[in-house]
């Protein structure tokens, strides 16, 4: 039982929730997530099952869509619905009417974001929400993302419902407040549903009390299917021997990942640099 499942999170559920759960209804004890998301979002959450643990690397790095929501004239010191209120602002509805559009768009494009101070991103050996649970106030490096599109669902007085496509990395909080902020307001995020990691979207996922033991190969991507765009590699029996042994071998293929197999098997990855092959995982 090897490959992912890409599971639909239901809220109130962690992550290490689903992966706990899974470990016990699938008696199976290699079991992981990838793009963790907070106990109130929901959505696509692809879960890593057997020796799919050791490709999480190659899943860490997708892009992400997600279908968020603002409630306007609110801030909250956790930029979310779980925090507490710490700032209000009046909403003029009007301007954002006339405006809401080109503002959204305005944040398309590479560009450097501050993330939340409740965040696992560490500084100086501690993470950022141990720095804000204790009030103390520590200067945050912004990060490179990008958002590659982003478009308005709805807006209805106080509350907008967009959908946002983005690199690895960017924060759907810190993208909400600073829509606020760009509107002359203040806002926090009240809804969060990931609808896509990568090639896995919200129309694949299932939810988690639907999977068992007997149903596990229809929801099943194999480890294959993770790689399906990598390009694939080759080897006979003699040079697949030096190989494992992590000899690296010459070939003639482009610099980049490759799927490798022998005999139309496939049994892991290998990475091309300067007509060198290294091997990566093998399964």
């Amino acid at each position: 039982m090897d490959g992912i499942i890409v599971i639909n999170k239901e809220k109130d559920y962690t992550s290490h929730d689903v992966v706990a759960k899974l470990k016990k209804k699938l008696n199976i004890s290699k079991v992981g997530h990838t793009g963790t998301l907070d106990p109130n979002a929901t959505g696509v959450l692809p879960i890593l099952i057997g020796k799919g643990t050791k490709f999480s690397k190659y899943l860490i790095n997708h892009d992400k869509t997600y279908k968020a929501k603002i409630e306007l004239g609110k801030k909250t010191d956790t930029a979310d619905v779980e925090g507490n209120v710490i700032e209000e602002k009046p909403v003029d509805t009007e301007y954002i009417k006339q405006n809401l559009v080109q503002v959204l768009e305005s944040f398309v494009g590479k560009q450097e974001q501050v993330p939340p101070m409740y965040s696992a991103i560490k500084k100086n050996g501690k993470k950022l929400y141990e720095y804000a649970r204790k009030g103390e106030k520590i200067e945050v490096e912004p990060r490179k993302i990008e958002i590659y599109k982003i478009e308005l669902v709805e807006y209805n007085e106080k509350n907008i419902d967009f959908i946002v496509s983005c690199s690895k990395g960017t924060y759907i909080r810190s993208l909400c407040e600073d829509i606020a902020e760009k509107l002359n307001t203040v806002g926090y995020m009240k809804n969060l549903e990931r609808l896509q990691v990568g090639e896995f979207n919200i129309e694949k996922s299932v939810l988690i009390d639907e999977v068992n033991i007997e149903n596990i190969e229809k929801y099943l991507y194999t480890l294959e299917d993770i790689l399906k765009d990598t390009p694939k590699l080759n080897l006979n029996s003699k040079k697949l021997k030096l190989f494992l042994n992590g000899v690296q071998l010459t070939v003639k293929e482009a610099e980049g990942l490759y799927k490798i197999y022998v005999d139309n098997k496939f049994i892991g990855t290998g990475t091309v640099k300067k007509n060198l092959l290294k091997r990566d995982i093998i399964i």
